[in-house]
């Protein structure tokens, strides 16, 4: 009896003493005595292991005895916090209760337990439900089977992220400022960089270009540290990070340099964080925007640094972007005649690489041409018109299909260009109205109908073009044609009435009359001049009326000989003069 109260003692923990598990032999051992009965535990175990497998019982028969562990483990001395760990670090943990007779019993190889870690020190004991007891009993005696998941192929990084040069000569485009004998590349040659805004499109190539510039800095010098970070995503607070290390990195001759892309994004009372530490030298700022930085940057920071203008890529300079790109999808770039013409194949045992794509020349041609000099647009475009045409692998082996033919036909179904590079608050629509107006001046309806169609075409306010074309009808037609004033005010009254797309042909009729109607800027040279004398006379008081042009409508003023001498003659035949005292003798018709 005291025997099996023994065994039940064991198995369940004592309501009156509190006890835990033994993480080694999973019986239930006053709190007290834990670390002890570790120990003990712990050296039997190295006991056992040294052990034979088998042993002669007293009939004489072998038997093989089972382990008490699951595996195989180098035992280290536990002392200290290491045992009271020990059920973290060896093994897995049981559940916090067992069913009776359930100790002497192995785990299965494969045995999954529950991932709670017990903590053998905790004040409260943890409790299970007879639901969780039954689980945990079945998983015991029950092997599961873990199925590993199922591995999912990693997408490719953007084409245009992957094809971002690292060194100088392979940069492509703008040859006006990293071209040979240029400042900045004489700078980046001799490692002194200066603190730079580029300016330039989106996909011109900024953000490589202050990539480069670092990579160049750090190779000559290797006590720099480059930061790179975006206006729309970080702020004033990160910058003033970014600037506590740099003082403290000077303190070791190391340099800072900080690239902020998207600047413009960072208000102008933001942008003066940049101010004292640009001048000082603790950072070196290289600043990447889209927008015009004379009227997007603070003007005290554009003293501190270097304007630099990016062009948006060329035709050829994008073909060179593109072409370099193919073997990154193993395609060969081919002329359109080479389908025509089996004799012209050209040999692929040559190649570095199996292709599996063949791309038609004027294919990439139509990509360079439709990006409008964006590269990531461009790269983008040709990593979707190459992704879905490569040939397999056949059968899993080295060996593929024939290569895949991607033509012009099969890119423009996918591939279609949705907008125009505009921004109706930006300098594109400064620049575009610009061009519409001077073409007008000059009389070129052919260019006066293209800029105007394509204001429409972006997306430009209608309303906008009007206002403008009715300013144009008097500044540069002016006398010439009267009619054109007209012309102008009754487009804006049609275009509000009908809106667009309707209107479109309204506007484009205004654009062509005012072009080819006769230009005189007769009127807008002498109202010209006639405020610039205006202004000169602000300096002193102005002259005053004349008294034979007042008007008297009192006895008063009749006594005061408001009005006296005027007559209804011309200007020749009265005598009168009609300017103030002093300009009798302006002209402002005259040259």
């Amino acid at each position: 009896m005291a025997h099996v109260l023994h065994e039940l003692d064991d198995a369940q923990p004592s309501t009156s003493i509190p006890k835990t598990v033994c993480p080694v032999c999973d019986k239930w051992i006053p709190k007290a005595e834990i670390e002890q009965h570790v120990d003990d535990c712990l050296n039997q175990s190295e006991h056992a292991e040294e052990q034979p497998t088998s042993s002669t019982v007293n009939d004489g028969t072998t038997s093989s005895k089972t382990p008490t562990t699951e595996t195989t483990r180098t035992r280290q001395p536990v002392d200290g916090k290491a045992r009271r760990n020990f059920s973290i670090f060896e093994r897995s943990p049981k559940p916090a209760k067992r069913a009776r007779n359930d100790d002497a019993s192995p785990h299965p190889p494969n045995h999954t337990v529950s991932s709670a870690v017990i903590d053998i020190h905790s004040d409260g004991e943890e409790e299970q439900t007879a639901a969780e007891q039954q689980s945990a009993k079945k998983s015991r005696t029950a092997p599961t089977q873990t199925k590993a998941p199922p591995q999912s192929k990693q997408p490719l990084p953007p084409l245009a992220e992957l094809m971002r040069p690292t060194e100088i000569e392979h940069y492509v485009g703008q040859d006006q400022i990293i071209g040979r004998n240029t400042i900045l590349r004489k700078l980046l040659d001799s490692g002194t960089i200066p603190s730079l805004i580029l300016w330039g499109p989106p996909g011109c190539g900024k953000t490589t270009l202050a990539n480069i510039i670092a990579g160049r800095c750090k190779r000559d010098t290797a006590t720099l540290r480059f930061v790179k970070l975006s206006a729309t995503m970080a702020g004033v607070a990160e910058v003033k990070e970014v600037v506590k290390a740099a003082k403290a990195d000077l303190k070791y001759n190391r340099r800072t340099m900080l690239f902020m892309d998207e600047i413009h994004r960072f208000n102008k009372l933001q942008q003066d964080i940049f101010l004292p530490h640009v001048e000082s030298g603790t950072i070196t700022l290289i600043g990447a925007t889209t927008e015009n930085p004379s009227f997007s940057l603070n003007s005290a920071l554009l003293s501190r640094c270097r304007v630099i203008v990016l062009e948006k890529h060329t035709v050829d300079s994008m073909m060179q972007i593109l072409t370099r790109a193919l073997p990154e999808y193993e395609t060969v770039m081919v002329p359109e005649c080479v389908n025509n013409n089996v004799d012209k194949v050209p040999d692929f045992s040559k190649l570095p690489f199996i292709p599996r794509t063949i791309i038609h020349e004027e294919t990439v041609r139509w990509l360079a041409e439709t990006c409008d000099g964006d590269a990531r647009i461009g790269l983008n475009s040709l990593q979707l018109a190459l992704s879905g045409g490569a040939a397999e692998p056949l059968n899993g082996s080295n060996a593929y299909d024939p290569p895949k033919t991607v033509t012009l036909q099969d890119v423009r179904e996918g591939i279609k260009k949705s907008h125009l590079l505009y921004d109706r608050k930006g300098d594109q629509h400064y620049d575009i109205v610009s061009a519409l107006h001077k073409s007008i001046r000059a009389s070129d309806d052919n260019a006066a109908l293209y800029w105007a169609t394509r204001m429409i075409a972006s997306g430009e306010d209608p309303r906008y073009i009007c206002r403008r074309m009715i300013r144009m009808a008097s500044e540069d037609i002016g006398l010439a044609d009267t009619n054109a004033l007209q012309v102008a005010t009754a487009t804006l009254t049609a275009v509000q009435s009908v809106g667009l797309p309707e209107a479109d042909c309204i506007i484009a009729h205004c654009a062509v009359y005012l072009a080819r109607a006769p230009k005189s800027r007769q009127l807008y040279d002498a109202y010209r001049r006639c405020r610039v004398s205006i202004d000169e006379w602000r300096r002193g008081p102005m002259p005053a009326v004349p008294l034979h042009l007042r008007n008297a409508p009192t006895k008063l003023m009749k006594d005061l000989q408001y009005g006296a001498g005027y007559n209804l003659l011309h200007k020749d035949q009265s005598g009168l003069s009609y300017m103030p005292e002093g300009l009798e003798d302006e002209n402002y018709f005259s040259e």
